[in-house]
């Protein structure tokens, strides 16, 4: 019988950590999987299967801020993301958005896996989004516009189709080049400087920019149309108030009211309830869309659960394939 050691006498000692990098996390995360994850990952947190916590914040007066951001659901690891948002990265040819994720045993706490967390920031944002596309748009929609050239419209470019059967995405962006370059990486994208134009003939009209002021005009968006927003940039935003007016918002969680950066500047000062929980919705039905004429709109944040999705991905697709570099922690 081993003798009982006391506190004092335990030490932690060399554990193995499987370490994870951005190529590692991108290679495991397959498309469709993560849509159908974060799908039912919007049903967990609207059924309280999932922990969420609020995400403290760091601000850095002149350069950025970092959030913290944990999520658990039973039967896999604890997760939290450290995510920096610093816009003066992108002259240091460095992604505005950095992120580290880092997951822990659910059964004693011990450190599993440091993983790279900002290609998967930028997925899961966007595939958030088109979940809510998916969901909520027309099933006849066949036109969609993506305004926005930058790393939330790569990864809306390439997700779209698995969606809905598109027969043309326009791609606009304040550098006509950048969505040329773009619309080149989709057969059936095209790169378009009239904005108003292909925001009219869309069906589906996704905001992915980083803008700070609106991009579109609420007028030109017709009746039946569902419009998604992920762009984070105060004081306004890039998605029109006056749209919110006319249309269905649904939201991640009512934490899109708060204050920025926690918050949507968008959703500044309006009543929580004036949005539709996404989950919640989808409780009551797999397409919560009331008719073919109303506007929906979605309105992004980001929510730990969808990192915890992510980061289960590409964590479980490495540990089935015995990749990854081990180190001793």
């Amino acid at each position: 019988m081993t003798e009982r050691k006391s506190a004092a006498e335990i030490r932690k000692g060399e554990q193995r950590v499987m370490i994870l990098s951005e190529a590692d996390v991108e290679r495991f995360i397959a498309p469709r999987a993560l849509l159908d994850g974060l799908r039912e990952g919007f049903r967990q947190v609207a059924r309280g299967e999932m922990q969420v916590p609020p995400r403290p914040e760091i601000s850095v007066p002149g350069k950025g801020f970092m959030l913290s951001m944990p999520a658990w659901r039973a039967g896999g690891p604890m997760m939290v993301k450290m995510v920096n948002v610093f816009e003066g990265n992108l002259e240091l040819d460095l992604p505005n958005h950095l992120a580290t994720i880092v997951l822990f045993d659910e059964a004693t706490g011990a450190t599993r896996c440091i993983m790279d967390g900002t290609y998967i920031t930028g997925v899961r944002t966007a595939a958030s989004a088109v979940v809510s596309v998916e969901v909520l748009a027309r099933e006849d929609a066949r036109v969609a516009t993506v305004v926005g050239a930058g790393v939330q419209g790569r990864e809306h470019l390439g997700l779209l189709p698995l969606v809905r059967d598109f027969d043309r995405i326009y791609v606009t962006s304040l550098v006509h080049e950048d969505a040329v370059r773009l619309a080149a990486t989709c057969p059936v994208a095209e790169a378009v400087e009239d904005v108003e134009g292909a925001v009219r003939a869309s069906d589906v009209v996704c905001l992915a920019s980083h803008s700070y002021a609106p991009v579109i005009d609420s007028g030109w968006v017709r009746e039946g149309t569902h419009v998604s927003s992920v762009g984070y940039a105060p004081p306004k935003g890039e998605l029109p108030v006056e749209l919110l007016r006319r249309g269905r918002l649904f939201v991640e969680d009512r934490c899109a009211f708060e204050p920025v950066p926690v918050g949507c500047a968008e959703l500044a000062g309006l009543d929580p309830d004036c949005g539709t929980v996404l989950g919640e919705a989808l409780l009551r039905s797999d397409r919560p869309r009331r008719d073919a004429r109303e506007i929906t709109v979605y309105k992004a944040m980001g929510i730990a659960m969808e990192d915890l999705v992510a980061a289960r991905l590409a964590y479980d697709g490495a540990v089935v394939a015995g990749h990854g570099t081990a180190a001793v922690f």
